[in-house]
């Protein structure tokens, strides 16, 4: 009985229950695929070349690419765990973001803390119309990100943080 409460505990303190959690577009599970099957082929090529090498044994390229297959399903199930584990709740005076799946993490960066809101998106998240949201502070630790937004909700979202982090840091 102990076990179960604490952990879900455990949970509730990465991801309090009593918020409105936002999360992330599945796009972004797209995203990342795409860029695990490109280099998981430029490393099938790599061992097929490999094949080409003369006196090389057939069994060390062949056994490299049961390997590749191996970290390609892995990876590939991995990845949509962790694109489900990304969420940011806006509260009153912080933003909150989570994400991770074995090694958890809860990043709260107060509104007045803010310097810089930043929108990227890469050719690729261009292509399939998503964006990360990038916020820095003074502390290189408490910087966070939010990938995956579709560009109408992280222009907001870019536009409403960067608002209260200017009415909150006015009397700094």
């Amino acid at each position: 009985m102990a076990q179960q409460s604490s952990a879900t505990s455990v949970d509730d303190a990465f991801c309090p229950p009593e918020q409105e959690w936002q999360r992330v577009s599945p796009l972004l599970g797209r995203a990342y695929r795409i860029t695990l099957v490109f280099w998981c082929a430029v490393l099938a090529v790599g061992l097929g070349a490999l094949l080409l090498v003369p006196r090389m044994p057939a069994w060390i390229p062949l056994a490299g690419l049961v390997v590749v297959l191996v970290v390609l399903v892995w990876s590939w199930i991995v990845i949509g765990r962790r694109v489900r584990s990304w969420g940011y709740v806006e509260r009153g005076d912080d933003l909150l973001v989570t994400s991770g799946i074995l090694f958890r993490r809860l990043v709260i960066v107060p509104y007045g803390r803010m310097q810089l809101v930043d929108l990227r998106a890469g050719p690729l998240d261009r292509a399939l119309g998503i964006t990360t949201v990038q916020l820095h502070t003074a502390a290189a630790t408490t910087d966070a990100t939010i990938p995956g937004l579709s560009p109408d909700v992280a222009a907001a979202l870019r536009d409403r943080l960067a608002r209260e982090g200017e009415r909150r840091s006015a009397g700094l």
